[in-house]
């Protein structure tokens, strides 16, 4: 008898056993604009009904990174794929766009449906938090390519907005007010580092039980990424923002300038962040300078927003009214041409 796929590494039952595993996963995120079931050569989203009178569609691609590491030497798998669909749709919400759908592609050295299944778990939890479909993806198995019981996740979105809602930071002016949003911990950036720091330098377990955090290391490391796009889409109902910035990789130094002009800058209020203890156990125990901190990390503020200052207040009261810990962090001014794009003061 001749050799299979299977002798291979490539096992075609285990991938059919994904997919039954996560067919009721993906259809309870479907919305009423999805056509198409799971397993088709792709899937389907109709648009006749939407609301907009010029409907721009917004993509964005993310993954997860080398947080992953944690998650294969845990054993849990459920919440990075929250992870996944948070990097994707903040990027989008920040837009001022509504995400409709999302695909993943999940690839790994050996497919164990069981390990499939939880990271799926993980992504169709966070496409209900953000409102939108899981409606396909690709599992693929390549042995010898990934090591076992690995793998990495990659994620697609696409949301709609109205053209003349787009929110790009083009309005933003001097005066303007800069509010900060709570991160839920790290997030999914910088992770290469916070591993160096721990494991490598330090030696830590990863069950090792951290006194300033009131939990192990392993569940502060392993939260998930905050999803912010219904409290965002609800103040957006209400107020009107400039711009608005995902703080993920780069921090604050990379991510607040995209979203400004060349004239102005970013004047932060360092007094007036709240500084979360696991990013204060890092910089002490890496050794690291502020800067630094504040190029890698969210620091405790995983979205900023800008707006006229005249409502700055009220917004703040609506975001924490919708259980989310949010203040006024700084401001924008004008920049001189020798001056950087973002201040701390």
């Amino acid at each position: 008898m001749g050799i299979t796929y299977k002798d291979s590494g490539v096992d075609i039952d285990e991938g059919n056993e994904t997919v039954r595993k996560i067919k009721p996963l993906a259809k309870s995120t479907f919305r009423p604009e999805v056509l198409s079931d799971i397993g088709h050569f792709s899937a389907f989203f109709n648009l006749t009904n939407t609301r907009y009178k010029e409907p721009v569609l917004v993509s964005s691609t993310d993954g997860v990174g080398t947080k992953l590491a944690l998650a294969f030497k845990s054993g849990i798998h459920n919440t990075v794929g929250i992870d996944l669909v948070a990097m994707v749709v903040n990027d989008i919400v920040v837009t001022g766009a509504e995400p409709l759908f999302f695909l993943d592609y999940f690839a790994c050295g050996k497919l164990s449906s069981n390990i499939a299944e939880m990271v799926i778990s993980g992504i169709a939890q966070g496409c209900i938090e953000a409102g939108c479909a899981l409606i396909g993806g690709e599992t693929a198995e390549l042995p010898g390519f990934y090591k076992d019981n690995e793998y990495d996740l990659a994620g697609f979105g696409v949301g709609i907005v109205e053209k003349s809602s787009i929110i790009d930071g083009s309005n933003i002016t001097q005066g303007d007010v800069i509010i900060g949003i709570a991160s839920s911990g790290i997030h999914s950036n910088g992770y290469s580092l916070v591993r160096k720091v721990f494991f490598d330098i330090h030696k830590y377990s990863l069950d090792t039980y951290i006194e300033e955090l009131g939990k192990t290391l392993i569940e502060e490391l392993l939260t998930p990424t905050k999803i912010y796009v219904k409290p965002i889409l609800n103040l957006l109902k209400n107020y009107s923002l400039k711009g608005m910035a995902h703080i993920t990789g780069g921090g604050f130094i990379e991510n607040i300038p995209r979203i400004l002009s060349p004239q102005l800058k970013a004047t932060i209020r360092k007094d007036g962040l709240e500084i979360p203890p696991i990013f204060t156990i890092i910089q002490k125990l890496g050794n690291i300078e502020e800067y630094e901190m504040f190029r890698t990390f969210n620091c405790g503020t995983g979205m900023v927003l800008v707006a006229n200052s005249n409502y700055a207040d009220d917004i703040v009261s609506l975001l924490k009214s919708m259980k989310l810990k949010a203040k006024i962090i700084g401001e924008i001014r004008k920049r001189e041409q020798s001056e950087q794009q973002i201040e701390f003061v």
